[in-house]
């Protein structure tokens, strides 16, 4: 695989399979990428809360705080936050966007290398703040349009 070059990210990778880490962890330093990886979403929050990431990006299924939690918490330090989610059960669970409040979510197959990359490039090309869930967004519409 011929990946161009980021500009320096620091991405935080949170995942309790440690193979599936490294794994990601030497795809995403081959394309330029500074990577802190954390075992769990308590470890993940630490490192959060410790440094500033261009991305995070976790897995679902973890034991303690499952990825969808992970991603609640770090939503309440930083709404902006760049945030992947991924798993191997997008399908069956029906993990989305709007009901995860990860940026991205990412199925784990074949093609997750570069799904992951390419979602982060995008992430990464990101300038405005991250809008809110589709509920969200039709509340404050109506708040807007009746003067609220």
């Amino acid at each position: 695989m011929n990946l161009p070059l980021l500009p320096h990210p620091t991405i935080l990778l949170v995942d309790d399979n440690q193979d599936g880490l490294l794994v990601r962890k030497a795809l995403l330093e081959e394309i330029g990428c500074s990577v802190e990886t954390a075992h769990n979403g308590e470890e993940g929050l630490k490192l959060f809360q410790s440094a500033n990431f261009s991305v995070v990006i976790t897995d679902y299924r973890m034991p303690g705080m499952n990825g969808v939690e992970f991603i609640g918490r770090i939503r309440s330090l930083n709404a902006n936050a760049r945030v992947i989610l991924l798993s191997g059960f997008v399908d069956p669970l029906g993990l989305t966007e709007e009901n995860t409040a990860a940026d991205l979510v990412v199925a784990k197959s074949s093609n997750e290398a570069s799904h992951l990359v390419r979602g982060v490039k995008r992430l990464m090309n990101r300038t405005a703040a991250r809008k809110p869930p589709n509920r969200q967004r039709s509340v404050a519409s109506r708040g807007r349009a009746t003067g609220l």
